[in-house]
């Protein structure tokens, strides 16, 4: 559908973006409609050449490093030589004296409290729902239904309650009361009486009497009690009038009638534009903004069928308690709600410029969505401090950090913000940023307020920045490289050294697999073991378990303990994972390909025919893995090195290519997930015919020659070819 345009100022605007600006986001917020296009207008306008010149340096930068790597083909690589030559080239900045961060207010759930994050889609209104109110989730409902309980000796899930897994249950949920809430000679799991409060006094005595925050009552009857560890909360709610038997014929098995123990959980949320959505143009966006902006609002709701049922879904109140001291006390009911916006490489038809040219997503998502916050501070039902959270990924080093801050400075002129109340989180996943960390704090000292690492997404700018070097070793191999090791603490070592401990967010990232709990549970742990107080999971349910992780590790007192060691290595940090050798059989090679091969078909079909940025795509061996741009960036930018060095032909990858797109076609057809998508295309009918098939391939085919490895720009162009 070809796009209408109004005019304003000197700006071409998508009728769909003005009138949703004009009608719907600019009403409340004391923002006239002529000072935010004229300072729109204006800022673009200067901030675009900048944009622009800072991405044709990246451009620069990797000829450099490539013809270099070419230049010394036939010699052995050396490490303290390529370093001086990165140095050389400003690829590498000299680090500056030592810092602190200077951001501030900042809300608990950034600087006092530890746990997991989600990242959710914004173009899907039921997810985002879904994920803001994952503040608070059932422990009894997240162990039932994982595979933290195994289905043996009759505790089988079914599709009716079964006792003898909610007996299991009981035992799990009673043995971690024991660990965290512990009590003084005695414990939860042998506790007959049903605990009291009189005169706000509990007759459990804790260990820690600190731990008992407070509880509610109903007709005199005790139904929660509040505890808090590690600085999260426990809620155990109590169910003595039988209320809770219509869910469950069998009766409370409870001998002291707990129902369900409610943990606190996902205690941020970044809600994404960037890397889970497809959005190409003005209608894209407007969906995503008019998301934001109802979650700003506190009106956002949504009606769905589940099971044959309607369901009505809308944001959490808060939590009301009695405190142990007697006073009506309050808790956040929602996630604290993070905005990622996109990076400075894309443009979007949704607005053109004086010239004709698209205007600079980031640009645009940086005025939308920090207007949009400004129907929060009233009621602050996100931030209880009036900050805007806006993280920002795909940075390439301390310019472009800088840049950021540029924009965000403009921002808040227009819309008569306080200076620095836009706050910055730094995506620490792109190679230039890696290896310059501390230097991108530096220049948004004032903003940060979180860093975060990214594996895949890391990994394909390592793969593409040192393409002419040789073949990259296998991905699985990735993880146990020099260079992983040395980013995932580097960004720990830095951020902790910048002053970020019980001030600011240090993250690590995703647990792909939302069907396999019980290994994320052995997996997971070791991310607040290696300081990061934030670490990112698939889903609600996820959110509740990893929560068991923090109340297991103190990671504050981790962090300390932390400072104390020797930081990473720069050396190891610029240790490219080329293999050194390449003896593989071709049945090895094969298997790597195809495993790629799927990967991103998988995604990318999805993607340009359904405009699903992000959701479970079976993997190769049919365990459903969450795929984003970043999975099929890594998978892309391997198949091309191999391409270019040989390893494998055009003609090898395009018949598995090939043999690959039936698999996932099968796939598809057979997934619940995909029945309301009932325009699926088979790729395989019609390999020539599929728009989706074909952009797969250029990802594989082109993969070398895209800008810094990404895949925007091929999946953009063919989602708009199919949505046209």
């Amino acid at each position: 559908m070809k796009e209408k345009y109004i005019k304003i100022k000197n700006l071409s605007v998508s009728e769909k973006l003005a009138n949703f600006i004009n009608n719907e986001l600019l009403p409340g917020t004391k923002i006239s409609k002529e000072k935010f296009w004229k300072g729109f207008d204006k800022y673009t306008h200067e901030l675009s050449p900048k944009n622009k010149k800072l991405l044709q340096k990246r451009e620069r930068l990797q000829k450099a490093i490539d013809a270099s790597h070419i230049n010394k083909k036939s010699s052995k690589f050396n490490l303290k030589k390529y370093t001086k030559f990165l140095k050389k080239i400003g690829y590498l900045k000299k680090p500056g004296p030592n810092f602190k961060i200077k951001t501030k207010n900042l809300d608990k759930e950034i600087s006092s409290i530890c746990g997991p994050q989600l990242v959710c889609p914004i173009s899907n209104a039921r997810f985002l729902l879904n994920a803001a109110n994952a503040r608070w989730v059932s422990l009894y409902d997240s162990l039932y239904g994982t595979d933290i309980i195994p289905e043996t000796h009759g505790a089988v899930k079914g599709k009716t309650y079964n006792p003898i897994r909610g007996k299991k249950v009981i035992e799990y949920a009673r043995n971690l009361l024991d660990q965290h809430i512990p009590l003084k000679g005695k414990n939860w799991k042998n506790l007959t009486k049903i605990p009291e409060v009189k005169n706000n006094k509990l007759d459990l005595k804790l260990k820690n009497p600190e731990q008992f925050v407070g509880y509610v009552k109903k007709s005199n009857k005790l139904k929660s009690l509040l505890f808090v560890n590690n600085n999260l909360h426990i809620d155990i709610l109590f169910d003595q009038e039988g209320e809770m038997e219509i869910n469950n014929p069998d009766g409370n098995q409870d001998k002291i009638k707990i129902h369900d123990i409610f943990l606190e959980s996902a205690v941020s949320t970044i809600c994404d534009h960037e890397d889970s959505v497809a959005a190409v143009d003005a209608e894209d966006k407007v969906l995503g903004y008019k998301n934001w902006l109802g979650l700003m609002k506190g009106n956002l709701k949504i009606e769905f069928i589940k099971n044959g049922k309607k369901i009505f879904r809308k944001l959490n109140l808060d939590r009301n308690y009695i405190s142990n001291k007697g006073k009506k006390i309050k808790l956040h009911g929602r996630s604290l709600l993070l905005n990622r916006n996109v990076g400075h490489l894309m443009t979007n038809p949704a607005i053109l410029l004086k010239d004709g040219s698209e205007c600079p997503e980031g640009i645009l998502d940086a005025f939308v969505t920090s207007l949009a916050c400004i129907h929060d501070f009233k009621k602050k039902r996100n931030s209880k401090v009036n900050s805007i959270y806006i993280v920002k990924p795909k940075m390439h080093g301390p310019e472009e950090c800088a840049f950021t801050n540029l924009i965000f400075e403009k921002v808040e002129k227009v819309l008569n913000l306080k200076k620095y109340q836009i706050l910055c989180g730094i995506m620490d996943e792109e190679r230039r940023t890696s290896v310059n960390l501390k230097e991108c704090i530096r220049v948004l000292k004032n903003r940060v307020f979180f860093i975060n690492t990214g594996f895949l997404d890391r990994t394909g700018d390592e793969i593409h920045t040192s393409m002419e070097v040789g073949p990259m070793i296998k991905k699985a191999d990735m993880k146990s490289s020099k260079w992983i090791v040395a980013y995932e603490n580097n960004n720990v070592d830095i951020g902790l050294a910048c002053g970020f401990s019980g001030k600011c967010q240090i993250g690590k990232g995703m647990y792909p697999a939302p069907d396999l709990m019980s290994e994320m549970m052995k997996q997971k742990i070791a991310h607040p073991l290696a300081g990061a107080n934030c670490a990112w999971v698939p889903s609600p349910t996820a959110a509740a378990l990893h929560s068991l992780h923090y109340h297991e590790v103190d990671v504050f007192n981790k962090q300390k303990e932390l400072l104390k060691r020797k930081p990473a290595k720069l050396s190891d940090l610029l240790t490219i994972p080329f293999a050194k050798n390449t003896n593989w059989k071709f049945e090895e090679i094969t298997k790597e390909l195809k495993n790629n091969a799927q990967g991103i078909l998988g995604y990318v079909v999805r993607w340009v025919d359904q405009s699903v940025g992000c959701s479970k795509v079976p993997d190769i061996n049919g365990v459903g893995l969450m795929e984003d741009r970043a999975t099929c960036r890594i998978s892309s930018q391997h198949i091309a090195n191999w391409l270019h060095h040989g390893i494998c032909s055009k003609k090898h990858v395009l018949e598995i290519m090939k043999k690959m797109a039936k698999i996932v076609d099968n796939q598809n057809l057979k997934d619940p997930s995909m029945k309301g998508h009932s325009a699926y295309q088979a790729m395989a009918e019609d390999f020539d015919k599929s728009t989706a098939f074909k952009a797969a391939c250029e990802l594989v085919f082109h993969g070398k020659t895209q800008p810094s490895g990404y895949t925007e720009p091929i999946l953009h162009l063919n989602r708009l070819i199919k949505k046209n």
